[in-house]
């Protein structure tokens, strides 16, 4: 049980938490403990809590070159702010917020920047492990040192993170705070994807390669745009019915093809697809997604974790094709200034946010979850805590 909350203002708090020990190996429920937030931080009440494929590709150590063991995974997620340090002006206890791995500070060259989302202070680094002091707000019982993970850790009862990685909700409604929740990374990657990154418009056509949480947000962000053909590739013949759900007007299943899949769709749509978008981390269905765009115009946007050190699979020569590739980290969103828009919008309905979430189970079940995801049963499994 964590502490009470009405007397761990400035305290040190012990709280449950799963902490990954070695890579692959099933999360440990233990008693940790959380240190108060430091300058410009804060500690949150975690309420809400999901898996995605960047978690789980960290516990398996795939995502960096040095891995950093013991340590708390987890970046999507909603909570409660328990207490702010010195410095923190924009947010207060109870806030209701969601935790954003891309944070945004406001001030550096970056955050000033419309051209870009990143942030020079609390911009995501995978291989940021600490506080930007260079040192933890986790630890064991014992006093042995826990990572933090993507600026956020939240497979953990409280946590404390960057006030720049924390957006304030203006919503009473504990339920609506549990469907934003998928604001904190997979949705909000996969329609910012489709309206900043690629700025899909009426009438074009898209290809989505991996029909995952992130790839079907495309499919509603570019559904959202006017997209007259949205073409879904993946090789789970269980994607298919969500995916119609989901503005996907074709499905392609590799292994069911006789023609190699850049063919099938430059047949279908007279030549490439305006916009093509990989999200799947493979750097073969990366080639794939260049090539199914159009020459002269076809846009590419990279959204695929790629773990692999393998480079990109073009020769420089199929660039003068007039063809183009992007990456996209958090869908081209400053998620302080300009995610709360897409949250209103949530809220109204424009992108229904409740069919992404496909199983909830309690914290204490977290690596059934992982298996679901790992299995390919689940978008979004919501963990209560």
């Amino acid at each position: 049980m964590a502490t009470s909350e009405s007397e761990s203002k400035g305290k040190i708090i012990t709280c449950k938490a799963f902490v990954a020990n070695a890579p692959g190996e099933p999360l440990v429920m233990q008693q940790i403990l959380v240190q108060p937030p430091q300058k410009m931080e804060v500690r949150i009440k975690i309420l809400y809590t999901s898996i995605c494929h960047t978690d789980l590709s960290g516990w398996k150590g795939e995502s960096e070159p040095q891995r950093a063991f013991p340590r708390i995974f987890g970046h999507e997620a909603s909570g409660i702010v328990e207490s702010v340090g010195e410095g923190v002006k924009d947010l207060n206890e109870n806030d209701k917020v969601v935790i954003v791995f891309n944070g945004e500070c406001g001030e550096c060259n970056y955050c000033k920047c419309e051209k870009t989302n990143m942030c020079e202070k609390y911009g995501v680094n995978p291989m940021k492990r600490l506080m930007c002091d260079g040192t933890s707000r986790f630890s064991t019982i014992d006093g042995k040192l826990i990572y933090h993970f993507l600026n956020s850790s939240t497979f953990t009862e409280y946590t404390v993170v960057d006030s720049g990685c924390a957006l304030k909700l203006n919503t009473e409604d504990i339920l609506s705070l549990k469907k934003l929740t998928l604001l904190s990374c997979g949705v909000s990657t996969g329609i910012g994807a489709a309206w900043n990154n690629a700025n899909v418009h009426a009438g074009s056509s898209v290809a989505i390669f991996g029909l995952g949480a992130i790839g079907l947000a495309v499919a509603l962000g570019a559904q959202a745009r006017g997209a007259s053909k949205i073409i879904g590739v993946d090789v789970n013949p269980e994607k298919l019915t969500i995916a119609k759900a989901m503005g996907i007007t074709d499905f392609i299943n590799p292994r069911d093809e006789e023609k190699p899949v850049v063919e099938k769709i430059r047949e279908m749509t007279g030549g490439g697809v305006h916009y093509s978008f990989e999200c799947t981390g493979n750097v073969n269905v990366l080639r794939d997604s260049f090539l199914s765009c159009h020459e002269g115009w076809g846009l590419t946007i990279l959204l695929g974790i790629h773990a692999s050190p393998k480079l990109l699979p073009l020769h420089p020569m199929e660039l003068f094709d007039g063809r183009k590739i992007e990456g996209s980290v958090f869908g081209g969103f400053k998620g302080k200034s300009q995610l709360p828009n897409l949250a209103t919008e949530c809220m109204k309905g424009a992108i229904k946010l409740d069919d992404f979430i496909t199983h909830e189970l309690p914290f204490d079940e977290i690596n059934k979850a992982f298996d679901l995801l790992i299995a390919g049963k689940s978008l979004r499994c919501l963990l209560t805590l």
